[in-house]
């Protein structure tokens, strides 16, 4: 017969609300009797009636994490069960409710776990907030909790809030999400005579000099409106344009005419990043946001898939291509993380390609794709190893466009510049110049010599057909020198 813990719940409340049954079992002289914590009114009690317990008050002192706490809890039990053959373990509340230790239990194959009884004080929440949970309630334990699990809309209690440091750290994690001003309520001892209900301010939560083991943390359902940051009330918005009664721009809207937009708003992401404006940047890949939204949308409408699809599909890629971070695979560097990748992706898509550059992105701009281009048949080997022959590459299609500038059609002429960018490009990759970022920073700079020279033209009231080249050209001049003060 496998050793016996029987788990008792204590209650919410004090002693007056103990069961008869529980308290027999509990002043028995017989019974081994161990207490999560002694920091409760119903022990306080029965230590008055000269009962004895055994607590874990200690082992709080001694770890870290809570995690750490409750296993070396379990662990005990257990070996102090097998080693006495039946013992009892009583914890505050219900057994079943926000007891990591009892779970941790009843995992165990080596003894037998039996739940005595015990009162939840949820009943007794509930009726001191006169909040009713089939509008949405969700119980959370303050200890161990993820901030993205968090339903706002819904009632949202907090349990174990026992100290500073738990409040502390409940507070940072709503003022994410909550401005600081916003009223929360802390309860203690609910369904006691020491039942008391504060009212007050998220920013003061772990400034109150009265938190126990009995202490609760109640946030008021919050209007959805007040939520505009998270992602669902982003993913309500735009099914709302896209609806009857909604935008007409947006209703119109297809995977097709939203092309342009996107390229324009990825590029306009560049350009924050070039000028160092986080709070631009933020805004841009904002817009970035919206372009996948609405293409998500479209095709959730045709039935083709959704923004979960999208986010499941990246997720999951994520995770397969990254073995060294989600499984047991080791690399030394990031060249054998390029490595990794490029085998994983290789085997995904099931078969050899027909041809090495069969599944580039034709999509992608000329510059871009001439690089791509570049970097696929490099793996094989066809690329230099030097830049001097990449110069002369160079020089020699500038050569070939100046010839067919005097014998050659313009479609010639056309395809000799082509390779003067092909082979400049090539260049570029050679000493890790990224075309497309290059070519923008050249526009940007142009444009802020220009406006310069312009300004200039300006202020010297005459007509452009006034100036020549030659004295533009100063004006030119004195911008490249503003630009190097």
């Amino acid at each position: 017969m496998k050793p016996l813990i029987e788990i008792i719940g204590l209650g919410g409340g004090d002693i007056d609300q103990l069961p008869l049954g529980i308290y027999r079992k509990l002043t028995n002289e017989q019974q081994f009797c161990y207490v999560r914590t002694l920091d409760h009114p119903v022990i306080h009690a029965l230590q008055e009636e000269s009962v004895h317990f055994h607590s874990f008050d200690a082992i709080y002192e001694k770890h870290d994490q809570f995690e750490a706490v409750y296993h070396e809890i379990a662990k005990t039990l257990i070996d102090t069960a097998i080693e006495r053959g039946q013992i009892v373990y009583a914890v505050p509340g219900h057994p079943m409710l926000a007891e990591q230790t009892v779970q941790l239990l009843m995992q165990h194959q080596d003894v037998e776990v039996e739940i005595v009884g015990g009162q939840s004080f949820l009943d007794d929440l509930f009726s001191a907030l006169k909040i009713d949970p089939i509008e949405g309630f969700q119980f959370v334990d303050a200890t161990s909790f993820s901030r993205h699990h968090l339903q706002y809309e819904q009632h949202l209690v907090f349990c174990q809030v026992y100290d500073t440091f738990i409040a502390s750290e409940v507070k940072l994690t709503l003022l994410e999400d909550l401005p600081s001003e916003f009223s929360v309520y802390i309860v203690e001892a609910v369904g006691s005579k020491e039942e008391s209900i504060k009212k007050i301010p998220l920013v003061e939560l772990d400034q109150q000099m009265q938190l126990s083991n009995l202490t609760s943390v109640y946030i008021p359902p919050i209007e959805k409106e007040k939520l505009n940051h998270q992602f669902y009330r982003l993913k309500e918005v735009i099914a709302a344009l896209r609806a009857p009664g909604g935008c007409p721009w947006d209703q119109r809207q297809t995977h097709e005419t939203l092309k342009k937009y996107l390229m324009e708003e990825a590029y306009e992401v560049i350009e924050a990043i070039d000028k160092e404006d986080d709070e631009a940047l933020a805004e841009e890949l904002g817009d970035v946001l919206l372009q996948i939204m609405l293409h998500s949308q479209i095709g959730e409408e045709a039935g083709f898939f959704t923004i979960d699809d999208v986010i499941y599909s990246i997720t999951e890629k994520m995770i397969r291509r990254h073995p060294h971070v989600f499984g047991e695979l080791e690399v030394e560097d990031e060249s054998e993380v390029i490595k990794n990748w490029e085998a994983i992706k290789k085997e995904e898509k099931g078969k050899q390609q027909q041809t090495l550059l069969a599944d580039l992105t034709q999509g992608l701009p000329a510059t871009l794709l001439a690089e791509e281009i570049q970097k696929t048949v490099a793996k094989v080997g066809f690329d230099w190893s030097e830049p001097e022959p990449i110069w002369d590459k160079v020089y020699e299609e500038l050569l070939e466009l100046k010839d067919a500038r005097k014998n050659e059609s313009f479609d010639a002429q056309e395809k000799e510049f082509g390779d003067i960018l092909f082979a400049m490009i090539n260049l570029g990759r050679y000493y890790k110049i990224n075309p497309e970022i290059a070519l923008m920073r050249t526009n940007q700079k142009f444009i802020h010599r220009f406006q310069f020279v312009e300004q200039k033209v300006k202020e010297s009231k005459q007509a452009w057909e006034s100036f020549t080249l030659a004295d533009l050209d100063l004006f030119w001049e004195e911008a490249k020198r503003f630009e190097n003060e």
